[in-house]
């Protein structure tokens, strides 16, 4: 079975910077994948090596079967990145970009593709405006228009709604939601957790320049058991149950974590044998943050 991607062993480095060491693995045909990681795990390098940008050190990489290196053609024309930076030519209107974008791809005739890429990101009425005139976030939909045009079977988006609003962060995900289900192979970096955890069905957690974990996010979830109770207290908190507090809010709430929901009741058995009232409670499950969370203090 040919793989979507196929990252066998891939090292890079900047100097004294170790930035991959060592990263493998595999994204299957069809899968929406979450790579996520610290700031400087080294998700940007291993996307930048998949697109050609930068070559590896050691290692191999497969695009569709094409080798990054040896095929380099094949694996372009498969792949689409969304780039973290506002990447921009300043003397085209925004069909002109992506005119221009198509050609790359030998493209002849792409307008209708082009009229339905830019209606799907709300870009119509902004189709004959020069990209200088655009907002920032009206710069980050062009930029996932041109990884879009030439209808590449794999596309990776590196922090693809870093800036934006919450209507295009919406309407984006429609449009990604759609084309995974069509069959695209879609590859996620993101600092906002929880669109990883709605969308994703695997992910990989880069620390470091390794990966730390790789499941499915329901394992994950699963696996990190246990609860949270936040309360707010009508006296003040238990010595004995200081230890389970995983934090303090400013409006005076408290967040204990606990192992499993058989706790909370000697949690309220310690507040009644002090005294303490509890004005709210509200018991919570971790979240992939969470999860995050605890997996990068653990690795």
């Amino acid at each position: 079975m040919t793989h979507a991607i196929e990252v066998i062993d891939v090292t890079k480095r900047y100097g004294s910077l170790q930035a991959l060491a060592g990263v493998s693995l595999r994204v299957e045909p069809g899968e929406f994948f979450g790579l996520l990681g610290p700031n400087g795990a080294g998700k940007t390098t291993l996307i930048s090596i998949l697109a050609g940008l930068v070559r590896p050190d050691g290692g191999s990489l497969r695009i569709m079967g094409h080798d990054v290196g040896g095929d380099y053609r094949a694996a372009r024309r498969a792949l689409g990145v969304v780039p973290q930076e506002l990447v921009f030519d300043p003397f085209f209107t925004v069909r002109e970009t992506l005119t221009i974008q198509s050609g790359y791809f030998g493209l002849r005739d792409n307008r209708a593709w082009i009229d339905e890429v830019l209606e799907n990101l709300d870009l119509t009425a902004k189709a004959d405006t020069n990209m200088r005139a655009l907002s920032g976030g009206m710069k980050r939909r062009v930029l996932v228009a041109q990884a879009l045009v030439h209808k590449p079977p794999v596309i990776v988006l590196d922090e693809p709604t870093a800036g934006v609003d919450v209507e295009l962060r919406q309407a984006l995900w429609r449009f990604i939601r759609r084309l995974n289900r069509d069959g695209h192979t879609i590859v996620l970096t993101t600092h906002y957790l929880e669109e990883a955890e709605a969308l994703c069905g695997r992910v990989a957690m880069l620390k470091q320049g390794r990966i730390v974990t790789l499941d499915k996010t329901e394992n994950l979830l699963r696996l990190h058991s246990g609860c949270y109770v936040e309360l707010r207290l009508g006296g003040a908190l238990p010595v004995r149950l200081e230890p389970l507090v995983a934090q303090r809010e400013e409006d005076g709430a408290i967040r204990l974590a606990l192992p499993d929901y058989a706790e909370v009741e000697r949690v309220m058995a310690a507040l009644r044998e002090d005294g303490v009232t509890v004005q709210e409670m509200e018991i919570m499950q971790p979240d992939l943050e969470e999860v995050f969370v605890q997996i990068m203090r653990k690795a």
